[in-house]
């Protein structure tokens, strides 16, 4: 059994359909071939949807909101999207979706988000259209949790897919590198941009590390900086969607929405080292081969 289906952590209708597909799973793997090709692709589709829950749901809300949400409400769009997003989180642990140790990374995650968004805001980076009372300055409270649900997806990940790892940095050399990106996020309004002299020393930092994690018995690898890349790309598209939706725009959207910048794309690509740095606080990487539970 994996910690991803671990009774502690499962709801209880979760449960019986992890036994539904064990079954199916043995079936696959006594026939192999494409029968087990088969099942493990969908398999590693469905955790991926699993682990996307949080994030999930917040784009639903986001674009749902923009298209149904009425204009002359009591409650402000922006404030409605504060206490969704509280409400999902609130489910999420009631029904054991999501552990105790994942929620305090997301907390974590939540306020130095929202501190960047404070200062992000404050220069003029985008800004947020709409009105709300649930707001730090001008930054609605709901955008905190968009940087949560980067970690609540890796720290679902972590747990779904068993990572493990070879040659993984020291634990030390991971802080070094997360604090210098969210201190250059900061600093490059005011001195030079530091991010290209970090994205190259991230290759001899992370560049021999390998990724292991396991879709049903075997583990697959692949290098950990693709790994971030790919997560990276796919909240690159996020991002365009939830502008697109009205939620934040950037200076170059005022007149009309316009696709965001690749630029971004190296933007999410460090914080995604951020994010990774906070969930191993509470997952340590392990070295691969680890024992399976």
């Amino acid at each position: 059994m994996t910690t991803g289906s671990h009774p502690k952590y499962a709801w209880w209708p979760y449960r019986a359909l992890a036994a539904r597909e064990a079954e199916l799973g043995r079936a696959a793997q006594a026939r192999g071939g494409w029968r087990r090709f088969l099942y493990e692709f969908v398999r590693f589709g469905v955790k991926q949807a699993w682990a996307c829950l949080f994030g999930g749901l917040m784009l639903a809300l986001l674009v749902g909101s923009y298209l149904w949400y009425p204009k002359d409400a009591a409650l402000a769009r922006y404030d409605f999207l504060v206490l969704a997003a509280l409400a999902i989180q609130a489910s999420l642990l009631l029904f054991r979706m999501e552990t105790w140790d994942e929620a305090k990374v997301i907390l974590l995650y939540h306020i130095t988000g929202t501190a960047m968004e404070v200062f992000k805001t404050h220069v003029g980076s985008w800004q947020y259209p709409d009105a709300g009372f649930l707001k730090i300055g001008e930054v609605p409270l709901f955008s905190g949790f968009m940087y949560s649900c980067i970690g609540s997806y890796i720290a679902r990940c972590w747990r779904l897919f068993d990572f493990s790892f070879t040659r993984h940095p020291p634990s030390w050399v991971t802080v070094v590198f997360a604090v210098a990106i969210y201190a250059n996020f900061f600093t490059h309004h005011y001195f030079p941009d530091c991010r290209w002299i970090i994205l190259a020393l991230l290759v001899p930092a992370f560049g021999g590390t390998w990724i292991h994690f396991r879709i049903h018995h075997h583990y697959r690898r692949m290098p950990l900086l693709l790994g971030f890349f790919l997560v990276a790309l796919f909240i690159w598209f996020a991002e365009n969607i939830g502008t697109a939706a009205h939620a934040w725009v950037y200076p170059n959207q005022q007149d009309g929405w316009r696709m965001v910048s690749f630029g971004k794309l190296v933007a999410w690509y460090l914080l995604m080292i951020v994010s990774y740095v906070m969930v191993s606080f509470v997952n340590k990487p392990q070295n691969y081969p680890m024992r399976l539970s």
